[in-house]
């Protein structure tokens, strides 16, 4: 029976005076989801996640736990009789003990004992693969292996939520990817409610349900992956999320179903909706995948794409992806980036001069759902 946690309001702050770590954040995240909060150090998640775990009481404001069966208040609910359970950036592994004792712990305390302990542990092991381990000690293991059975301690006593505290950051970054589906499949395979936080976008991109973006104490949006990096709701929510071109522009109409925006490098249409003022002062987001080398402009065009003409100035090789710095005109410098063959064969069929070399003159497509009008804070 999966836990629901809903946040109503919650506020803390360290001390008189300062201001809030966290500040009127009202999150719900639905029973066995696995929901990210995201944002830079300093805004707020990790104490929040605390708070989750009973770490930390709130100056205001409730936490509630809510199953089919009724609703707890744990707001200050000691952390032990939560039944949450909580994996750390740094592992927290018992150095003296083996594996399986290291994930016996919880049991041990909640007086599981025999036949049924060390079905649960052999359970657990089984889920995070670390099975054949369970009589080695920590300093045996690799980084992503203790990981694991850090992961394999908190599933052990059934949590009715899971929470997760920058898990990976200590991994390389080799590791980091093949872990994150891995605790993904753990995570859904359970159906425990899970709470993950991370400063890591592609973390969260890859593998949240939902995510909820926090800056300075405050919820900025939620939403699911997709929908906050193509729909972001504010230059901080595009620009936290991944590379994005701002332009500035004015609206020159429209309505629910989108907008023109005239700016200093042409109109660009959106289906972003408005619905403010006519002439109101807006900025764009392109994200450079979304920018399209084109050598046939007028039949992008008729599709309700726009345009935008600048030279390239700088090509960049990243292995699998290719980027250019193309300088628009009058003056801003737009990345555009796309797969590697891709960008090069629509290079070769670009007219002289150069072949699409560093200062070829070339036209950029873009459909109006990749213009993105966002809120300037």
């Amino acid at each position: 029976m999966s836990t629901a946690v809903v946040i109503e309001n919650i506020v803390k702050t360290y001390q008189p005076g300062t201001p809030p770590a966290v500040d009127g954040v009202s999150l719900t995240i639905a029973p066995g989801e696995l929901s990210f909060l995201l944002g830079p150090s300093g805004c707020g998640k990790t104490t929040l996640l605390r708070m989750v775990a009973g770490f930390f009481d709130p100056n205001s404001g409730r936490i509630l736990f809510r199953t089919p069966s009724g609703e707890r208040d744990v707001t200050h609910v000691p952390p032990n009789k939560r039944n949450t359970g909580m994996v750390f950036q740094s592992y927290a592994l018992w150095p003296h003990m083996t594996v399986a004792e290291n994930v016996a712990f919880g049991l041990e305390i909640r007086k599981v004992t025999g036949a049924e302990k060390a079905r649960r542990i052999a359970d657990a092991l089984e889920v995070v693969q670390m099975g054949q381990y369970a009589a080695r000690k920590p300093n045996a293991l690799s980084g992503g292996q203790q990981q694991r059975v850090a992961l394999a301690r908190a599933l052990v006593i059934r949590p009715d939520v899971l929470l997760l505290d920058e898990p990976l950051s200590n991994l390389d970054a080799k590791l980091r990817i093949e872990l994150r589906s891995e605790i993904r499949r753990i995570c859904k395979s359970s159906g425990i409610t899970t709470i993950y936080v991370t400063h890591d976008q592609k973390e969260a991109l890859s593998m949240a349900d939902t995510v909820a973006i926090m800056k300075a104490g405050k919820l900025v949006q939620t939403g699911n992956p997709e929908d906050l990096y193509r729909r972001p709701g504010s230059k901080f929510v595009a620009e936290f999320l991944g590379e994005t071109n701002f332009i500035s522009g004015k609206v020159i109409s429209g309505d629910a179903r989108g907008c023109l925006v005239q700016t200093a490098y042409g109109q660009l249409r959106s289906s972003s909706g408005w619905s403010g003022a006519a002439s109101g002062d807006v900025t764009i987001s392109l994200r450079p995948e979304a920018l399209r080398l084109d050598s046939n402009p007028a039949a992008q065009t008729t599709l309700g794409y726009s345009t935008l003409r600048g030279k390239i100035t700088d090509r960049v090789y990243l292995g699998e992806l290719a980027q250019m710095n193309v300088q628009l005109k009058p003056e801003a410098n737009a990345a555009v980036s796309a797969p590697s063959a891709s960008m090069q064969l629509k290079l070769a069929v670009l007219n002289p001069p150069i072949g699409g070399g560093t200062g070829s003159e070339i036209e950029l497509a873009i459909a109006p759902e990749d213009v993105v009008v966002v809120a300037n804070v």
